[in-house]
């Protein structure tokens, strides 16, 4: 079943006899007034005849009445400035740092506030090449750009870009298809490219600070012959950096051998010398073990000799009957005869040599 349009008319009208809106009685003091009006009348004094120059501009002053009446020398800095109205008119530049783009990419074209094209150079062989292209610069002298360029934007219209292509073709045509992969031959000309527009420009108040080459593309049968041909540049750059590189690794190898020889030979003196430092020392040991043993034996012999030599002499007589009494010492009890030619007589000293043999025949 099909469902009966609403009428929201028909129920507003229901429902507005219960509806209570509230009536507002504004009434202003004359104070409030009075601040009222004296708002607007700020407002419409700084929008009539005050002028503000942001941080980032310069300020021109075009004077159309009085003794002074034309373009103004002084430059206005940043801040409100009075101007005349239908009389005096600001006029402001640029102060930082401008970049025009050329480009034949379709997507930063389109980020731009103007869609600029790529530059199209010829080669000096003959050949084209789209150049996208970065060219930094600055307004140098505001009084110089509005007098011989033009106050808005006539400076970018009028001054940069015409003379930037001409002269990035001038320069940049000068290389060849190979070329352009030279970056520093590339940069080299791109500045060249700035030098000829500071020539140009530097004379209306525009100074050219950078030219930056940011992409160049042949069309696809040059670029592929070209990538051909570098990949093959490369790969005879590739093998001939090989073979430097298993040369110099084949004189690591020879360098590292000969250190290896050098170390084994240093090595080996050292350890010879060790041995013939350590045969030095044993020698020189067993010979003062020597010395001093034949000393030792010298000394006794010595002694041996001085003690035969004064048991030969008067007192070995009187040594043996102080031993023979050491012997006597150990006897606890001795039986002997004490007459008759055989008797002992312990204090007859020169018959106990006799009987032990020590004095023959009774010699004194």
């Amino acid at each position: 079943m099909a469902q009966e349009p609403i009428d929201f008319g028909a129920m507003l009208k229901k429902a507005k006899p219960q509806m209570n809106v509230p009536k507002l009685n504004l009434k202003f003091s004359r104070g409030l007034q009075i601040i009222v009006v004296g708002f607007i009348l700020i407002v419409v004094i700084y929008n009539t005849l005050l002028t503000y120059v942001h941080p980032n501009e310069f300020g021109i002053m075009v004077k159309r009445l009085g003794m002074d009446r034309g373009v103004q020398k002084d430059i206005y800095a940043a801040g409100l400035h009075f101007v005349m109205p239908f009389f005096w008119e600001m006029h402001r530049l640029p102060r930082d740092v401008q970049v025009l783009e050329l480009t034949g990419n379709p997507q930063t074209a389109a980020d731009l506030a103007r869609k600029d094209r790529a530059a199209h150079i010829q080669t000096s062989d003959g050949f084209f090449v789209d150049v996208d292209a970065s060219i930094i610069y600055r307004i140098n002298d505001p009084y110089l750009v509005f007098t011989q360029i033009g106050p808005g934007k006539l400076f970018e219209e009028n001054g940069i870009i015409p003379k930037a292509e001409p002269a990035l073709k001038e320069t940049l045509g000068k290389l060849t298809t190979e070329d352009f992969y030279n970056s520093p031959l590339r940069v080299k000309k791109a500045a060249e490219a700035g030098d000829l527009l500071n020539k140009e420009l530097n004379p209306k108040g525009i100074k050219v600070e950078l030219v930056l080459v940011r992409y160049f593309k042949y069309s696809q049968e040059i670029q592929k012959n070209i990538e051909e041909k570098k990949l093959k540049d490369q790969l005879v750059f590739t093998n001939q950096a090989a073979a430097r590189a298993a040369k110099e690794e084949a004189e690591l190898k020879k360098i590292v051998q000969e250190g290896q020889v050098t170390v084994e030979v240093e090595l080996e003196q050292g350890r010879a010398y060790v041995t013939r430092k350590t045969a030095e020392k044993d020698l020189y040991v067993r010979a003062k073990n020597a010395e001093a043993d034949l000393l030792v034996k010298l000394a006794d012999a010595e002694k041996v000799r001085l003690k035969n030599d004064a048991l030969k002499g008067v007192g070995s007589e009187r040594m043996v009957g102080l031993k023979m009494a050491d012997v006597y010492k150990g006897l606890d009890l001795i039986v002997l005869p004490s007459d008759g030619r055989g008797g002992v007589n312990p204090l007859d000293l020169n018959n106990t040599l006799k009987l032990f043999d020590v004095r023959r025949g009774g010699a004194q």
